[in-house]
């Protein structure tokens, strides 16, 4: 690190330390005039800012209270202006001494940006046509401690955002919009079902054997019982289990939890709601959804056609149907009604560059090939039916087609929206599926569903003709709110823990500005002793030639894993053409997709396109490469994220 930026992060720290003893002075003058604020519990709110600007005609000239933060002050001698956020908006109040009080207004003056106060007051207009409120009583409620930041956006700030998601709410109405839709999204689901005879109901978290998904669960050990447990992945077996009971409509909407990698679209931690119908099957859960997606969208929207990235998606269309096999043969020129075999199956993926493994059978390889080719053209609602069976141990096999299964996944921008089935309830169909699944667990596959005794007794017991669906509550909140990341509507996502915070937390903190390195974590002391750098190479390169490499600053928008790759992450860059740009890099190994949004990288941009598991990588993303005590080690080269995207390296 430069000196310069040193002195400068030094001099900041000092600054927040200095304003922050400053508010502190100040607490302390009022707590000595027995006006501490901390000690105030109550204070009425007769309006919101929106109610009063919606409603301006009928409450002009009427006593107002209000109460929220202060964001922002103009003292102007007798009369001053601010302006005070709640949960609905700003509105401006105009303090005048002669109407407060001189006492008042002196105190009024010393009030900082990010104070939290009540106003009492008449509504008026200015003569500038801004709807106020004429302050009559001034009330501080809180003393904000610590100062608010100039700015709380944009790329530099996106880690701080989701980590101290309680700042950007303050700064960013925005952001408090999207989770404000959030919780109107999932009561106008509740309404939805609940208007239709659907029941609500909850179901264990904590279970011995967590089933009814293809993931990893996380373990953990319950001291009481002195027995191993697992935190849910799904909540289908025990939701199936109320259907045998006579149950004949359930839903839950709740956590579940999947010891799986972070990304753009995937959180270990996320909301599900699944739901239960007896007497139905997956064509009336396509009914079903198809209506509740437009029905949810017109409530909460107001429109069913929505933009999403740019795009015009149309929810007020019929969905469009589609079998697996079919999209499969439209996307990628294969069919595979012709294909029979497992061999043939194997050799026609080598020639399309399709990756499998030993374990995977015809119907794995099917799918493979609709995860490669597919997905990304499913932009408009487009429902994919009747999946291969050796992928949906859970699931009613066709009548006419045993080797598939009565199922279907909705997508909508190319994305999983949610998965549903006609319920597999033959108990001796059941046992077979999930031996097939233990013996892929034996295999070393950590996403296999293992036998599940108490449920196959459920089935004994019989269960009616059921139709189901799971629908992941987080993605259909980024589709409705225009989110590019599911961090965006997760209020507080799960994030790898900073050194400097625990620090910080337990009062170790050095104080050495010099430490922080401004990109992601502080600095630790490196010791380079066992690290081996490859020799310089001693051919020279003309500069002609070096010039024709167009080496480009380029922001990370989107990083995820590629499916069925160990090795590769799928960027989605902004390379400052307007257009985004995909760079595949094989650095799964050292980093998860999470850490990478929001930082700014380097990029040669002009290399020819690369197909890459069945995804072209156009460009490559620059590394430094070093031996440490015999072990490589990569380290991805991040610039500063004051460069703009595009930006040329020199």
């Amino acid at each position: 690190m430069s000196e310069l930026k040193k002195n400068s992060e030094a001099q900041e720290q000092q600054d927040v330390h200095r304003l922050m003893q400053v508010r502190l002075d100040k607490l302390n003058e009022l707590k000595a005039a027995g006006k501490d604020p901390f000690e105030i519990t109550t204070y009425e709110q007769s309006h919101h800012a929106a109610e009063i600007k919606a409603h301006f005609e009928a409450l002009k000239d009427t006593e107002v209270s209000v109460a929220g933060r202060m964001m922002s002050k103009r003292i102007m001698g007798k009369a001053s202006f601010c302006a005070v956020r709640d949960l609905s908006g700003d509105i401006q109040i105009y303090v005048a001494r002669d109407a407060v009080g001189e006492e008042a207004y002196a105190q009024f003056k010393k009030y900082d940006i990010g104070d939290i106060i009540g106003v009492r007051g008449k509504v008026f207009e200015t003569k500038t046509g801004e709807i106020s409120i004429h302050a009559e009583e001034l009330t501080l409620l809180t003393k904000s401690m610590q100062p608010l930041p100039e700015k709380f956006h944009g790329l530099t700030d996106t880690d701080q955002r989701y980590r101290q998601r309680y700042i950007d709410l303050v700064m960013n109405p925005e952001v408090r919009e999207t989770f404000v839709k959030r919780s109107k999204i999932i009561s106008s689901i509740r309404r939805y079902l609940d208007q239709r005879g659907f029941m609500e109901v909850e179901t264990p978290m904590l279970v011995s054997n967590a089933g009814g998904a293809a993931a990893r669960p996380f373990e953990t050990h319950y001291n009481a019982l002195s027995e191993d447990v697992k935190l849910r992945i799904s909540l289908e077996l025990y939701l199936k289990r109320l259907i045998v009971g006579g149950l004949e409509r359930v839903y839950e909407i709740g956590r579940v939890f999947r010891n799986e990698g972070l990304d753009a679209r995937h959180n270990p931690e996320f909301t599900l709601m699944e739901l239960y119908q007896a007497y139905t099957d997956y064509e009336g859960m396509m009914n079903l959804t198809e209506d509740m997606f437009r029905h949810v969208a017109r409530e909460v929207n107001g429109s069913a056609k929505i933009m999403y990235s740019g795009t015009e998606i149309d929810l007020e269309k019929p969905f469009r149907r589609i079998t697996m096999s079919e999209a499969v043969k439209e996307y990628s020129g294969v069919d595979f009604a012709t294909i029979e075999t497992l061999e043939e199956a194997r050799a026609i993926a080598k020639e399309k560059g399709v990756a499998f493994e030993e374990r995977h059978k015809r119907g794995d390889i099917l799918n493979l090939f609709f995860e490669t080719f597919c997905e990304e053209h499913m932009i408009q609602p487009t429902f994919v039916t009747d999946h291969p069976i050796e992928i949906s141990p859970l699931t009613k096999k066709k009548p006419n087609n045993p080797d598939y299964v009565e199922r279907f996944e909705l997508f909508i921008y190319g994305r999983e929206m949610c998965n549903a089935y006609s319920e597999l309830n033959d108990p001796i169909d059941q046992r077979e599926r999930f031996k097939a699944q233990d013996a892929l667990a034996a295999a070393g596959d950590e996403e296999a569903n293992h036998t599940d005794e108490d449920f196959l007794n459920a089935l004994n017991v019989g269960m009616p003709p059921t139709g189901g669906i799971g629908y992941g509550i987080d993605r259909l909140v980024m589709l409705l709110t225009d989110s590019p990341a599911i961090r965006d509507v997760l209020l507080f996502p799960t994030m790898k823990t900073m050194k400097a915070e625990n620090k910080e937390a337990h009062g170790e903190s050095e104080g050495k500005a010099e430490e922080a390195s401004g990109f992601f974590t502080p600095n630790e002391k490196i010791d380079f002793s066992g690290v081996k750098i490859e020799p310089l190479f001693e051919d020279q390169v003309d500069f002609e030639t070096f010039s024709k490499s167009d080496f480009r600053a380029v922001k990370v928008k989107d990083c995820k894993a590629v499916p069925k790759s160990k090795k590769l992450l799928q960027f989605t860059l902004d390379d400052g053409t307007g257009t985004d740009r995909t760079i595949l890099s094989g650095i799964h190994a050292y980093y998860e997709p999470e850490e990478l949004i929001g930082k700014t990288l380097i990029a040669i941009t002009n290399l020819p396109p690369r197909p890459m598991m069945g995804i072209e990588s156009c460009g490559m993303l620059l590394s430094a490469v070093n031996e440490r005590n015999g072990e490589e080690e990569l380290h991805l080269l991040m610039v500063d994220n004051h460069i703009p995207a595009g930006a040329k390296l020199y």
